[in-house]
């Protein structure tokens, strides 16, 4: 305010300049202790009022400026009434404004200077909430069901779907409680809907996510028939989606009319998704028309990659040729809204712009984008490869002409590749040459393109054998680009193919450094290492592929095969038994748990897998030999029979498996079955001795009456003489002659399965009692008369 006041001139009112220097009293502190209206404002509340609002006067009117020692002008408000505190005829106005704030003047009378009431002592404490009331119970269970809710989500985003489930059950009851103690204390009005909502709704998604799909529905069920949840009905969806996963299509399709229903225009994205889903659910209950309907209605209206595909698939599964093409074309031509590759090349040297580029060149946006990008490839190439073979009268011609649209769409670098799976079209057809053919087109193409067709071409003659044009085609893949991993992997097969294990271990090894995701290099290295009998690095090669790929059974049996080289069979079991869990019919698996049992002395154990690998495969001979060696040594030959009889079908011009079982018959009892599969034997084996010997042999084992004709008489392997054994076999051999010394059986022969284990001789026991006549001479009165 001080600004606006100026010193009324004393003398001369003309000069303008007069009174600048004068000394204004007001800014005088030196006699305030004397000013009686500074020491009454001290002590009243006048000296922390605000700035009065009073009119002030223009710098033209002259008025006498108040001071400490002299008399002051009466203060007028902007109303002009005098203001509070201000002095008009000698009277102080009485100062009711602050009554209200319960300040009285009488109060401070006698008091020391106290503005910030220090003196009345601390602040009364807060007051404490009562824990018991009603209205606090309610607020604090309703805060924990929210928390559970929270934790309920949050379990099923970490993937632990059991506990996210637990969770939702949880918040669900403590809701109800919070239902019923609310009707206790308040109006129904009162409740909150929100929170009933979101704990349904949260149940409802923990059921569908650990596959309870009928409490699921009960669920959702609940939230849409209560009218008073806003927008219930779009859930709907939902359950058309449970419906589809149980497989029970026309209910998901009422659904999901149900809920579009519901769901009015203006959102016409979520309209677009619940068509879609109505399209599919169509694909798969083979209403390819109706699918046809909601499919075109799409692209027409939002163009799409997943609906373009799906209307691909119908018109391939009717036949519709054209329409084939005419769908393509529209796949083609959606837009993938995402930026070109040249945004993120630095067009200058600006370490700034450097820096902003390779933050964004790999953030989540760009992720996304190359995700899109790839997705859309995938659809692209598996239409092309499914309309192919069938828009044209043959596949090449398909091909060209997938080729020619592709040309001349924004998937330029797509007509590469499907040239590429046209050659490979032709190899699955068995057409080698036009495969080689159609990759040796690429020898001219750009370095990218020209090392993919190379790598295939020495891959193909890798399995035709052709090591040194493998090896050409590999080169020329490495050459073209030193940085494909596949490529190298291929070299380095072909030399591992020579017998160079060391440089073809560089080349995998040169591979990993490029893509350290290449499974194939890191395999074939393990098994670089296990011919180099480096068997701790071929188990660590093998380790890490295992942690990428888990259910890999080729390297489940590589560890297992190493802990095997490596003489620790334990962990080789562990290995194999955790591969049989993987493929459980593998016989190959099971045999080779039944050897290492076996080297373990677990017979029992060893049997078992053997039998099981039999079941899966009984034609594995070393399996079928240790069964009837297995029964052999139990002394069951009778059950060993089957086992050696099935391999003498499996190689039937090998003589031992029939052998064994004559040997078979021979040690069951079965003596005239065991003799005639000896001369059976004989019959197709005329030349085999061990037949002729074993023959010979058993025929002088037989009891006499059972012997028959001559061994060398049945089979007409004599003379046609009379044979030296004809007088043996008519009046039976007399002991200690001449023919019974002719007639002894060649016993140079071993039996295949080895001696007969001798039958322990338990009923032979010593006799202890003498006999009372052994010392005394009979007499002849004992003999008879």
């Amino acid at each position: 305010m001080m600004q606006n006041v100026h010193l009324a001139p004393e003398t001369d009112e003309d000069d303008l300049y007069s009174g600048y220097n004068d000394y204004n009293p007001t800014y005088d502190t030196e006699e305030l202790e004397n000013d009686t209206g500074f020491q009454q404002a001290v002590r009243t509340s006048h000296g922390r009022r605000p700035p009065i609002t009073a009119k002030i006067p223009s710098t033209a009117v002259t008025r006498p400026i108040a001071t400490g020692y002299g008399s002051k002008t009466s203060l007028m408000s902007s109303r002009g009434r005098p203001v509070t505190g201000a002095i008009q005829d000698g009277v102080t106005r009485p100062m009711t404004a602050v009554r209200a704030a319960g300040f009285t003047k009488a109060a401070l009378r006698g008091s020391a200077f106290d503005p910030l009431g220090q003196s009345r002592g601390p602040a009364p404490p807060l007051e404490t909430k009562n824990e018991d009331s009603p209205e606090e119970k309610i607020r604090q269970l309703e805060k924990k069901v929210n928390e559970l809710v929270e934790e309920s989500c949050i379990a099923n985003s970490c993937g632990d779907l059991k506990l996210a489930l637990e969770k939702a059950k949880d918040a669900g009851r403590k809701e109800r409680v919070l239902v019923r103690q609310r009707e206790q204390v308040t109006t129904p009005e009162n409740i909150n809907l929100d929170l009933t909502y979101s704990v349904l709704f949260n149940l409802a998604s923990q059921y569908s996510a650990n596959e309870m799909y009928a409490e699921a529905l009960n669920t959702y069920q609940v939230i849409v028939k209560n009218k008073l949840f806003s927008n219930s009905g779009r859930l709907k969806v939902n359950m058309g989606n449970i419906y589809l996963k149980q497989r029970n299509y026309s209910k998901a399709i009422k659904f999901y009319r149900m809920a579009l229903d519901q769901i009015p225009s203006v959102h016409k994205e979520m309209r677009i998704k619940i068509m879609q889903n109505i399209g599919v659910t169509f694909i798969k209950t083979g209403q390819y028309s109706d699918a046809i309907n909601s499919l075109e209605h799409i692209m027409s209206m939002a163009p799409n990659l997943k609906a373009g595909f799906n209307l691909i698939l119908s018109y391939f599964a009717i036949g519709d040729r054209e329409k084939m093409k005419k769908a393509f074309q529209k796949l083609i031509a959606v837009p993938l809204e995402i930026d070109d590759d040249d945004k993120y090349i630095s067009p200058s040297d600006d370490p700034h712009t450097n820096l902003v580029i390779e933050a964004i060149k790999n953030d989540h946006l760009r992720q996304m984008e190359r995700e899109r990008k790839a997705m859309a490839e995938k659809y692209i190439m598996t239409a092309a490869k499914l309309i192919a073979p069938v828009i044209e009268t043959s596949f090449a011609v398909g091909y060209d002409w997938c080729v020619e649209v592709v040309k001349a769409s924004q998937y330029v670098e797509l007509a590469n590749d499907l040239e590429i799976n046209k050659a490979i079209t032709y190899l699955r057809q068995k057409d080698f040459n036009q495969a080689v053919d159609t990759l040796k087109m690429f020898e001219k193409k750009d370095s990218r393109v020209k090392s993919a067709a190379a790598t295939n071409l020495s891959f193909l003659y890798y399995l035709e054998n052709e090591f040194a044009q493998a090896s050409s085609y590999a080169d020329l893949a490495v050459n073209s680009d030193r940085y494909n991993p596949s490529a190298l992997t291929n070299k380095g097969n072909t030399i591992f193919a020579n017998g160079d294990y060391e440089k073809a271990a560089e080349f995998y090894k040169e591979a990993l450094r490029n893509d350290s995701s290449c499974t194939e290099a890191l395999y074939n290295i393990g098994l670089t290492y296990k011919k180099l009998s480096r068997l701790e690095e071929a188990l660590e090669c093998f380790l890490k592929l295992h942690a990428i790929l888990r259910n890999s059974a080729e390297v489940l049996y590589q560890i297992a095969n190493v802990y095997e080289l490596m003489e620790d069979p334990n962990q080789a079991i562990e290995w194999l038994m955790q591969l049989i869990s993987v493929v459980p019919t593998d016989s190959k698996a099971l045999s080779k748990l039944g050897e290492l049992y076996d080297s373990e002395g677990d017979k029992s154990q060893a049997f078992q897998y053997y039998y099981e690998s039999y079941r899966y495969f009984p034609s594995n001979i070393e399996v079928i030999e240790w069964l009837g060696a297995y029964y052999i040594d139990t002394q069951f030959c009778e059950k060993a029979i089957q086992y050696f009889e099935r391999a003498s079908l499996i190689q039937p011009t090998q003589v031992k498996w029939q052998l064994m079982v004559a040997s078979c018959f021979r040690r069951s009892g079965n003596y005239q079955k065991a003799l005639d599969t000896y001369k059976d034997i004989h019959r197709k084996f005329p030349e085999n001795v061990d037949s002729h010997k074993v023959g010979q042999r058993w025929q002088w084992e037989l009891p006499w009456q059972k012997r028959g004709e001559c061994w060398q008489c049945t089979l007409h392997t004599c003379d046609p003489a009379p044979c030296a054994c004809a007088a043996a076999f008519c009046d039976g051999p007399r002991t200690g002659t001449k023919e019974t010394a002719a007639l002894t059986p060649d016993a140079s022969y071993v039996d295949p399965l080895g001696p007969q284990i001798e039958r322990p001789r338990t009923a032979a026991r010593k006799r202890t009692d003498e006999d009372d006549f052994a010392d005394e001479e009979l007499g002849d009165d004992l003999l008879p008369e």
